[in-house]
């Protein structure tokens, strides 16, 4: 009978435990050895912030599992404050330093993981050693008991971290400023779909600075480059995370085009003996094909149980990464899948945006809320290449259908064809999904055609006539510069005032909009439609003017 096969795991949480969980179960035999550097293998990374908002009251709550517990159902031989310093590929050995006393062991190894995860960026900023991170739970525990003591905070980085570090600390009483380097918040939306954060943020009491970075932090400020000073008892990095590689590039292991731990289709780095999982590697992008680094916990989870599984000598399979992502910010959430349409704008890919905003279920139901969706999509074969959505309700199961639509090829234009749940209570008979289909049918087939928000102001200056369809009373809350009110209703009355030029008709939403082109169409009018209507214009703007500011 052959030796039981030695496996060793640097890093736990998603990843690692994932793979050794998986392993266990596949192999009663193999010997199983987790190495974590801090001093909880198994917890709720992503709950750290909700800790330290006070949400999640208890540091045990995080724990998913300890040591003992694995050991008892799985066997496993668990080592925390156990940090691996170097790995000799040749001899399958891996050196391992206690954080807590210093020992220096060796563990050999037949097959070795690397889920080293990805370690916060700390950009050369004089003075950034002040600033906490938030990884681990011990980081978790200082900047709640930091939060405690302080009266005013400075969260640097408007991404998904960020955004739910600074909603926590306004929670347990601070003031907080957000401070974004980028022109935006949460960077990975798009501007105008990203503006209804920076609403609720300041809503919220959030002083929000965006397009303007950080050249300093002192003992109780932050210096902006613009030569404001900030008051922070507490200051929070959320710049965001690079991929950990340290022990990769050691060993000699190749490292990719974007910065992380290159890996085959079965998770094999360059040496066959070494896989590599979670946010230390990199991925195939589903959109572009791609290397990309992409940090989810789902992915490491589903990385480590592939692993396991070739490890064990199963069939394993591999699918490109969506990047799909979501986030709450006080009572507003924000879903993301695919690509955006500035990341769209940087390539010569052929793309078709659109841009509706239903509600998450049937109005004459109480409690219905607008949502924004916007929807991208190629114009020469319909594939969808991203999507984002923002609202109250509702965000979350619509961004997900729409993964599923990516991951199974379903195009832009079959989003109609979806057979979704409905009553009342959950959606309306058109849910927004399939609202986005027709949209896109519409579109592709030629029978609407459409103008985007930025494109109005060239429309105009080259002779385009701009109608607004919609009441006067809504209109006298505001319309764009220079638009003639024609409601949608009274149009044909009116037909002799549009002469030849051509007309760009805009409502609220698109809806209305959509019914007064295909009427001006159909007599024979050159016609097109604002995407997304006054509220997308609208947001636009306003995104546009906080970015130049």
């Amino acid at each position: 009978m052959s030796d039981p096969k030695r496996v060793v795991i640097i890093g736990g949480v998603a990843g690692g435990m994932s793979a050794a969980t998986r392993l266990r179960r596949l192999d009663p035999t193999a010997s199983i050895t987790v190495l974590e550097r801090s001093g909880n293998v198994s917890f709720a990374n992503c709950g750290l912030p909700y800790f330290v908002g006070g949400l999640i009251e208890e540091e045990e709550d995080l724990i998913l599992q300890t040591p003992q517990q694995l050991f008892e159902r799985f066997r496993l031989d668990v080592h925390v404050n156990s940090e691996v310093v170097g790995i000799d590929p040749s001899a399958h050995q891996v050196e391992v330093r206690s954080t807590i006393d210093g020992e220096v062991t060796t563990i050999a190894y037949d097959a070795l993981i690397l889920s080293m995860g990805a370690a916060p960026v700390r950009p050369p900023i004089p003075g950034y050693e002040r600033a906490a991170t938030l990884r681990t739970v011990e980081d978790a525990a200082l900047l709640a008991a930091a939060a405690g003591r302080g009266a005013n905070a400075v969260v640097i980085g408007a991404g998904f971290i960020g955004l739910e570090v600074t909603e926590n600390l306004i929670e347990q009483g601070l003031s907080v400023t957000l401070v974004e380097a980028a022109p935006q918040v949460l960077p990975p939306l798009d501007p105008e779909m990203a503006i209804t954060l920076v609403d609720e943020l300041e809503r919220h009491g959030v002083r929000v600075e965006v397009g303007v970075g950080v050249i300093e932090i002192t003992e109780d400020e932050v210096v902006l480059a613009d030569g404001r000073r900030l008051r922070a008892d507490l200051v929070v990095g959320a710049i965001g995370v690079r991929p950990d590689v340290r022990l990769a590039e050691a060993a000699g292991l190749a490292i990719g085009p974007k910065g992380g731990i290159a890996i085959d289709e079965v998770n094999l780095t360059s040496d066959p003996s070494i896989y590599a999982v979670g946010d230390a590697t990199e991925k195939v992008d589903a959109v572009s094909q791609a290397s990309s680094l992409i940090a989810l916990a789902n992915i490491a989870n589903r990385q480590g149980r592939r692993v396991a599984d070739h490890i064990a000598g199963l069939v394993t399979r591999t699918p490109p990464s969506l990047g799909t992502a979501i986030v709450k910010v006080f009572d507003v959430v924000a879903a993301s899948v695919g690509w955006s349409e500035k990341r769209l704008a940087e390539t010569d890919r052929s793309y078709q945006a659109i841009h509706s905003h239903p509600f998450d279920h049937a109005t004459y139901y109480p409690g219905a809320t607008r949502m924004s969706a916007k929807l991208i999509y190629d114009t020469d074969d319909l594939g969808i290449l991203g999507a984002q959505i923002v609202g109250q309700n509702g965000v979350d199961k619509r961004i997900d259908v729409i993964a599923t639509a990516m991951a199974a090829g379903i195009k832009a234009d079959e989003l109609a064809d979806l057979e979704l749940a409905y009553a009342p209570p959950f959606s309306s008979a058109k849910d927004p999904v399939n609202m986005l289909g027709y949209m896109a049918e519409n579109i592709s087939s030629g029978s609407c055609e459409v103008v985007t928000a930025n494109e109005v102001d060239g429309l105009v200056a080259d002779g385009w006539k701009l109608v607004d369809v919609r009441t006067p009373g809504e209109v006298a809350l505001g319309t764009i510069d220079g638009a003639v009110n024609i409601p949608v209703d009274e149009l044909r009355e009116h037909l002799a005032e549009f002469g030849e030029d051509p007309i760009m008709v805009f409502c609220a939403v698109g809806q209305r909009g959509h019914t007064a082109a295909a009427l001006l169409s159909e007599l024979g009018k050159k016609v097109r439609n604002l995407d997304g209507g006054y509220v997308t214009w609208t947001a636009w703007q306003r995104a546009s003017s906080l970015s130049s500011h």
